[in-house]
């Protein structure tokens, strides 16, 4: 019924029935009919797709994928670093969403030997949010819901970018991860959200897109601004490390910032969110000065 196609003899008739997308890989991926049993393998990739419209054609997840509410209600496959093959197979997928830097490798190509055409996703910037939802919709035939979301969500960023991306900079620690102590550099769709804001990464000019830092590092960059995320919703203890540092500027000037995660670590439309967040942040520790 389906299948995944090089298209290097020919390419499809504009009439034609099929629906074929290039996914973050640079792959072309065509289906004979739109989706209707999609196995998504991240929490972003199945909040990705129900914001594409095709919410209702979700057969499978994996853990923690949490966003839509009715999302928790569907089948988990395991979690994103080890899926369950054979449950995946016997929900019968005919679209699997996979996360390039996230799931398996030799997972993703299993599931491609099977036969299962498999779209493979890594937005990397506010756009590529966009084009993924794009995307989905048109795999899924949900191209109306899709691209009102699309548009929705490049209108509020680009407003956000106007009003805030001009403004005196302020110096900036984002804290991915605590234990090892991580942050992100410019090219991350994260560092992207903190110039977007006005923000001055201090660890923008990293070579890795997700540095490993220690403590040291950062009195060093002496940042303006520290903003954690946590691994959950609450886990502001992630800052407290930070209070015992007088000379950092941060704690100086009470400007240490707690943003969820799920709003602002996942490549979703939720990161419209998570951004006016940051930046309301960043506003603020312009008004200490």
């Amino acid at each position: 019924m389906l299948s995944v196609a090089s298209f290097a003899a020919a390419e499809v008739e504009p009439d034609s029935l099929a629906r074929c997308v290039i996914d973050d890989r640079d792959r072309k991926v065509c289906l004979e009919a739109p989706a209707q049993r999609i196995a998504t393998l991240s929490p972003g990739a199945t909040e990705l797709t129900y914001a594409a419209g095709a919410g209702e054609q979700v057969v499978a997840v994996v853990s923690y994928s949490d966003y839509p509410p009715e999302a928790k209600e569907v089948q988990s496959v395991g979690s994103h670093t080890r899926m369950d093959l054979e449950a995946l197979v016997t929900l019968r997928p005919d679209l699997v969403i996979g996360w390039i830097t996230g799931n398996p490798p030799e997972q993703l190509e299993t599931i491609e030997a099977l036969g299962l055409p498999v779209f493979y996703i890594e937005p990397r910037g506010v756009d590529g949010v966009a084009s993924v939802i794009e995307r989905l919709a048109r795999l899924a035939g949900t191209e109306s819901v899709g691209q009102k979301v699309a548009d929705g969500f490049r209108k509020g960023m680009s407003q956000l970018k106007e009003r805030y991306a001009h403004r005196d900079p302020v110096p900036t620690f984002y804290q991915v991860w605590d234990e090892p102590l991580m942050s992100i550099n410019d090219e991350h769709l994260i560092g992207q959200v903190v110039q977007l804001c006005g923000g001055a990464n201090v660890f923008g000019d990293q070579q890795r897109l997700v540095p490993r830092l220690d403590d040291e590092a950062v009195l060093a960059a002496n940042p303006e601004a520290i903003i954690a995320a946590g691994m959950g919703e609450e886990n502001r203890h992630w800052l407290t490390r930070w209070k015992q540092y007088d000379e950092l500027e941060a704690v100086a000037q009470g400007n240490l910032f707690f943003v969820p995660p799920s709003l602002i670590q996942r490549p979703t439309p939720r990161l419209l969110e998570g951004t006016k967040l940051l930046c309301e942040k960043l506003e603020t520790a312009r008004e200490r000065r």
